[in-house]
């Protein structure tokens, strides 16, 4: 499997710390040195999936392909204005596709989710054109109330386009049950027959814990992944993480005693925009000419479950 189009999607709407300072209880020093991020671009005016469309229109732009030529259309997306039908069914329709598609749910870890999954389709034979689609807008499950969490997330979608090829080297999956380090509880409709508790819960996050779990299981999952290619961490070329934190990061890379340069970031203008932030910084990137035919880059990332995963890939091969 090999990437082969990106596409991305950003909200119009600005939001600085500053901003949330006015009704918070909280400053940009406060919230930037605590996690890199400056600002973040939130949805206002547009529906989530007019942002996937966008995002997925691009990528097949990119890779010059047309939304007929899609054997499978994967979605990542952990809530949207609609629990059914799937946000990836609705992005169908509005491309124009004709292919079979799902939605996953694997919070900030999506992403390679979707990799994994894609790359079973197309080694399998099934299917050879799969456009993989990251549509997210956590700024909706955040209390707004809450600084700990509300000054993290912001709203984008990000798409690539997925052929056969020998990109993909190595890639990693992983769970370790815990779910109250960082969850949403949506609000379902009653019944008069359900007697448990099933009280609303807006973002709850455990920030230390969630801090300790997500540096030691991205960078076990990438020593680990750079050690099945044959590999060593010098060899990488570019570490394309997930962006949730600066601090996070920047732990990462000196668990990994490599240089900043092979680190890049973009959470200072879009913040944590789960599933789409590794899609989102591939794209920066490559527009950016920083990635060339040949680079070995790495994926990584971690979200609630707790869940992770780490891929290995040579760019175009």
């Amino acid at each position: 499997m090999r990437i082969i189009g990106t596409g991305v999607s950003i909200p119009e709407l600005k939001v600085t710390n500053d901003m949330i300072a006015e009704f918070l209880d909280t400053n940009d020093e406060w919230i930037s040195t605590r996690t890199g991020i400056k600002e973040r671009k939130l949805i206002s005016t547009k529906n989530l999936f007019h942002l996937a469309a966008d995002a997925a229109s691009k990528a097949l732009e990119s890779a010059g392909k047309k939304a007929t030529d899609m054997d499978l259309i994967i979605c990542s997306n952990v809530a949207n204005s609609y629990i059914t039908p799937s946000l990836s069914s609705i992005v169908q329709g509005i491309i124009k596709a004709t292919c079979p598609c799902f939605d996953i749910n694997n919070a900030c870890t999506g992403f390679l989710t979707g990799l994994d999954i894609a790359d079973a389709y197309i080694s399998s034979g099934k299917y050879k054109n799969i456009l993989l689609i990251c549509a997210e807008e956590p700024s909706r499950f955040c209390d707004w109330g809450d600084r700990n969490a509300c000054i993290l997330f912001g709203d984008a979608a990000g798409a690539v386009v997925l052929t056969e090829g020998e990109g993909l080297k190595k890639i990693i999956t992983t769970t370790a049950s815990m779910p109250d380090v960082l969850y949403y509880r949506r609000k379902l409709e009653p019944s008069p027959f359900v007697k448990k508790d099933e009280n609303y819960k807006a973002l709850q996050m455990v920030g230390k814990e969630v801090f300790k779990t997500a540096v030691t299981s991205s960078t076990r999952d990438i020593k680990r992944v750079i050690s099945e290619c044959g590999m060593v961490p010098s060899d990488v070329d570019l570490f394309v993480l997930h962006q949730a934190n600066l601090r996070i990061i920047d732990s990462i890379r000196q668990h990994l005693d490599l240089p900043e340069e092979k680190f890049p970031h973009n959470l200072d203008k879009y913040g944590n925009t789960s599933s789409a932030t590794i899609p989102i910084l591939l794209d920066e990137q490559l527009k950016a000419g920083k990635i060339k035919n040949g680079d070995i880059l790495c994926f990584s990332a971690f979200g609630a479950g707790f869940s992770t995963g780490a891929c290995i890939m040579k760019w175009n091969a």
